[in-house]
């Protein structure tokens, strides 16, 4: 009897010293059942629909760091991106594409050391219509001192604005410009006064995914360097028969012309500032309604697209110098008009005084035409 109290005694003692560690050493494992501290965000969300592809896609985490960041395309193809050096956020660094399914993929660690997963996907917005642009001038190309920027769209533009704000220029000279559209699809950028000579200019038209209105969308970036030449211009004085070439200020070339008859206002070469657009060996003119088909002309310079020319011609000799009697054009004798040829740069000014026209600006380039408070007025800023 005494030996069987003693025993169960000794029993309940050894089950309440268990007991009274278990008590003692409570513990749940390294998190329990609390959510990990780590905090990550996504932009684009998870779900998100006509996400735009010229914004970086990111991810950032609070309380914890990035381990590892993957954003694929429907092909499996990694987008380029990086981790930021605190390993507090990754960035997308190449665009996205247009009506594509970008998926999530990756691993955080909070502070509390324990893993999260990244996991998501979005779609990218799909456009109606993706726009093209054309950007003049292009690359490595001299210029004249008058040559405008432009940009030339393959559809019109309803929101200029937005579109404006993705074009810049920056040059050596540090020279100020304005845009202005000349139409819904075409929109120029030229300074105030004339380039100056050798200047430096970038130019950066970043439209893809810039949103044009009514659905449309741009389709690509373009970008152009090139460079201002030596500071060319012509002048004309249409009553002195002769058209001056000055150079950086100085009279280079003084040569005899024959400019568009001075009593006839369709035929007069008219008053303005223009500018060299194009250069060819030769030229073949056309002007049934004065009787003339198929005439080549030789060191032919257009400088409107009204129909005027500096060009060679011989056949107008006689009057070369003496008497206005073309059709418009600026006439030259051969050699002199080859020796202008020679020095034209595409961009050189043409500035014309003394004539009984003038054009109204409608003609290209008609950019140096319209003052420069109107100019500024034609931008949509």
């Amino acid at each position: 009897m005494h030996r069987t109290v003693a025993a169960l005694l000794i029993g309940l003692a050894l089950v309440a010293g268990c007991s009274a560690k278990v008590e003692q050493g409570t513990a749940k494992p390294v998190g329990g059942d609390n959510p990990p501290v780590a905090k990550v965000t996504t932009a684009p969300a998870d779900g998100a629909a006509d996400v735009p592809v010229n914004v970086p896609a990111q991810v950032t985490v609070a309380e914890g760091v990035i381990d590892e960041v993957a954003l694929t395309n429907p092909e499996g193809t990694p987008v380029k991106g990086k981790i930021a050096d605190d390993k507090k956020s990754w960035s997308s660094t190449e665009p996205l594409g247009y009506g594509k399914t970008y998926t999530y993929a990756g691993r955080v660690t909070g502070t509390d050391g324990r893993p999260v997963d990244l996991k998501g996907a979005f779609t990218t917005i799909n456009p109606a219509v993706q726009v093209r642009a054309t950007l003049f001038p292009g690359d490595n190309q001299t210029m004249g001192v008058a040559v405008p920027i432009k940009v030339e769209f393959d559809a019109d533009v309803a929101d200029r604005a937005t579109v404006e704000k993705a074009l810049t220029v920056t040059n050596s000279a540090g020279v100020q410009g304005s845009w202005a559209w000349l139409s819904s699809r075409e929109v120029h950028y030229r300074p105030e006064k004339y380039w100056p000579a050798n200047t430096q200019i970038h130019v950066e038209a970043k439209l893809y995914g810039v949103p044009y209105g009514g659905g449309a969308f741009g389709r690509a970036d373009v970008t152009s360097d090139f460079t201002i030449g030596r500071h060319q211009l012509v002048k004309i004085d249409t009553p002195s028969h002769q058209l001056v070439v000055q150079r950086d200020g100085q009279t280079v070339a003084s040569y005899p012309a024959s400019f568009g008859k001075d009593a006839d206002p369709n035929l007069a070469t008219p008053n303005g500032t223009f500018v060299v657009m194009q250069k060819f060996d030769t030229w073949s003119f056309d002007n049934p309604q004065y009787g003339y088909t198929n005439v080549v002309k030789k060191w032919s310079v257009r400088f409107s697209n009204h129909g005027e020319f500096i060009h060679e011609n011989n056949d107008n000799a006689a009057n070369i110098g003496t008497n206005n009697t073309s059709h418009g054009c600026a006439n030259l004798l051969e050699a002199d008009a080859k020796a202008y040829y020679d020095s034209a740069l595409v961009g050189d000014p043409v500035e014309v005084t003394g004539s009984i026209t003038t054009l109204p600006p409608q003609f290209d380039w008609y950019d140096w035409q319209i003052p420069w408070s109107q100019w500024q007025s034609m931008s949509a800023l």
